[in-house]
């Protein structure tokens, strides 16, 4: 009988807490099949976006990838560059992604924040910070890009005037309406400065929305909290502070009727009206009357991208994870894994995979007291999902 008991005993253990003779711990689970696409052994991207399959140059499963390399202290030799076989190439050419002192800013690459494809497929705009090190903007180096995909030459050219551009900005990401006008409008968040940047694409003329309101300004008193420490910037000799950094990621709707965003610091979603940030009869509070709160996301998020059902993806740096928020408000986790660290700029492309990069931003000398504890490589990842790409 006693033999029959410790039987059932053994047994019951086992079920309850793994393999008899040990104690199962529970452990956080992870969600999301994760498929890595390239690693990067040099600097630290932060962008990623991917064409449409076949345009420029034929390629089997997938089309091309590009990525983007900010100056923000690593050595930084091209700043834009097209993934090919595993490799970074510089993108569109070489000789643009050379700056150095007494260039023409308005002529090279300065330092470039995130590229994103357009709904047509067919064109690479790259967003120039014009700025080093988030130093002030150099004069005339703050400016959109686009690059014809299928003949790899620059086609268009926008520089921001030192009114839009404000020493203080940095531009972060770029979403675009092209059924607005004579070719299209682009939406990019101002960090630094705390805005959305209008950009009518046909002449050129760029203005500054929503400057300084509350929901492209940090948020009040938050303090981040990753791979469980509180994320503060750290630096020998000085007194730890909170990072302030405004508006940063964005997505537009599948209607394009309303543009999404977020500070990089808070964890709160917002919509405007893209018809008012559009209309420049409009004044700053009939814009601000249109600005939606929608709540807390679950995280504090990077990147923000949607898609063709009207949903909006999210990162969350906080936790590891890809969220995804439903045209009812609802939220779902797509991502989340260890691996995932510090999931910057999200790109859905044609094949149904949502594309992103990890690149570890928490673990920079800023933020550990000057010692860099990133551990190369970088990581692009990618995971399939259900939503298609929005359409021109």
């Amino acid at each position: 009988m006693k033999r029959i008991l410790r039987i059932g005993i053994a047994l019951f253990a086992t079920s309850c807490f793994g393999q008899a003779g040990g104690l199962g711990i529970a452990q956080e689970r992870t969600v999301g099949h994760l498929e890595v696409v390239a690693t990067f052994d040099g600097p630290m991207p932060t962008g990623v976006s991917v064409a449409n399959r076949g345009v420029g140059e034929a390629t089997a499963n997938q089309g091309r990838i590009f990525v983007n390399f900010p100056k923000w202290g690593d050595a930084v030799e091209y700043t834009v560059a097209e993934v090919k076989s595993g490799k970074t190439i510089p993108f569109p050419n070489p000789e643009i992604n050379h700056y150095s002192e007494g260039d023409n800013p308005a002529e090279k690459l300065i330092s470039v924040q995130s590229v994103v494809v357009d709904p047509s497929g067919k064109r690479l705009w790259i967003v120039d910070t014009g700025s080093i090190a988030f130093g002030p903007v150099v004069p005339n180096g703050a400016k959109l890009i686009a690059v014809d995909l299928v003949t790899n030459r620059i086609v268009k050219k926008i520089v921001f005037p030192a009114d839009v551009a404000l020493q203080k900005t940095y531009l972060n990401d770029v979403r675009f309406d092209l059924r607005r006008g004579r070719e299209g409008m682009a939406f990019i968040t101002d960090s630094g400065a705390n805005a959305i940047i209008v950009v009518d694409l046909a002449t050129g003329e760029s203005w500054r929305r929503l400057s300084d309101h509350s929901s492209t300004k940090p948020e009040a008193a938050f303090i981040p909290v990753v791979e469980g420490d509180i994320m503060l910037m750290r630096l020998p000799g000085k007194t730890p502070s909170r990072l302030e950094v405004g508006a940063d990621g964005i997505a537009i709707s599948a209607d394009a009727k309303t543009l999404y965003y977020c500070p990089l610091i808070g964890r709160h979603l917002y919509s405007v009206s893209v018809d008012a940030l559009a209309d420049r009869s409009k004044t700053d509070a009939e814009v601000a009357a249109t600005v939606r709160d929608l709540g807390e996301k679950g995280g504090a998020s990077d990147g923000l991208e949607s898609d063709g059902q009207g949903r909006v993806y999210l990162s969350d740096y906080e936790h590891d994870a890809i969220r995804r928020r439903a045209v009812t408000g609802e939220i779902e986790t797509l991502v989340h894994d260890p691996r995932v660290l510090w999931p910057d700029t999200l790109s859905l492309a044609e094949d149904g995979y949502l594309y992103f990069t990890a690149n570890q931003i928490e673990r920079q000398p800023v933020f550990q007291n000057g010692r860099d504890l990133r551990q190369k490589p970088y990581v692009l990842f990618r995971v399939k999902v259900d939503g298609t790409r929005i359409q021109p």
